[in-house]
């Protein structure tokens, strides 16, 4: 870790996101010293206030509906399952950091909801998995393309963490053997079919994470994510 985060500062980019924890205070300042703004996300309240003292430059609140692995850090993610609409205005009002929304935002409504309740930004991942310019699989955008409001589930069967995706045979049959092994254990054992399935295209046995929004990823394009979101924008 420490080495990754040596080759970050050296690369310098704009901007360095940490997840699953409070970034170290001479992350901070080795990050800042060269430029580089920092954004940490949290999924409670108690998280964001231990973000903000950290000094971090924004802070992304993800909800439950997000995407992928839950990234709480400081209480177990069974119990931080709080709704981006729920989180967003009460980090707001609890933190001096600007707050970036995160989780169930698709489309120009969600943007302007997540405006409206104090946030300075919007993070969105599922609306730009299902297009034609995502690294996703063509198995995964097309179980994007078919989902429901429905359709996803919390599962720690493909890595042992907690995380929100499509669920497939694979999910199906390790949560029926009832024998999860503990992150990152987990994802050892399934990394050697899932990147078998990845080669093959077989959506059955890749891990397809996706946010509750995903039924309203509809576009292929993505500029014309962008511009769809950019119409929810305050005027």
């Amino acid at each position: 870790m420490d080495e990754q985060l040596d080759a970050v500062l050296e690369a310098a980019p704009a901007v360095l996101s940490v997840v699953y924890g409070v970034p170290s205070a001479e992350l901070v300042a080795g990050a800042h010293a060269r430029g580089i703004r920092i954004t940490g996300t949290v999924t409670t309240v108690a998280e964001a206030v231990a973000m903000d003292a950290a000094g971090v430059d924004a802070i992304v609140a993800s909800g439950a509906e997000a995407a992928g692995h839950r990234v709480s850090f400081l209480a177990p993610a069974e119990e931080s399952l709080i709704g981006t609409f729920a989180l967003v205005p009460q980090v707001v009002d609890a933190v001096s950091a600007p707050v970036i929304a995160a989780g169930g935002i698709a489309d120009r409504r969600g943007v302007a909801a997540a405006f409206a309740l104090g946030a300075a930004g919007v993070q969105v991942g599922t609306a730009f998995l299902r297009t034609r310019q995502s690294a996703a699989s063509d198995a995964h955008r097309a179980a994007i393309a078919a989902a429901a409001d429905t359709t996803t589930v919390l599962t720690r069967a493909m890595s042992g963490r907690l995380a929100r995706g499509i669920p497939n045979q694979a999910v199906r049959t390790i949560e029926q053997n009832g024998a999860i092994a503990p992150f990152p254990a987990q994802n050892w054992l399934t990394g050697q079919f899932r990147a078998e399935a990845g080669r093959r295209g077989l959506g059955a046995f890749a891990s397809l994470w996706a946010g509750q929004s995903a039924a309203l990823a509809t576009r292929t394009e993505a500029d014309e994510v962008f511009a769809e979101l950019a119409r929810g924008l305050p005027a």
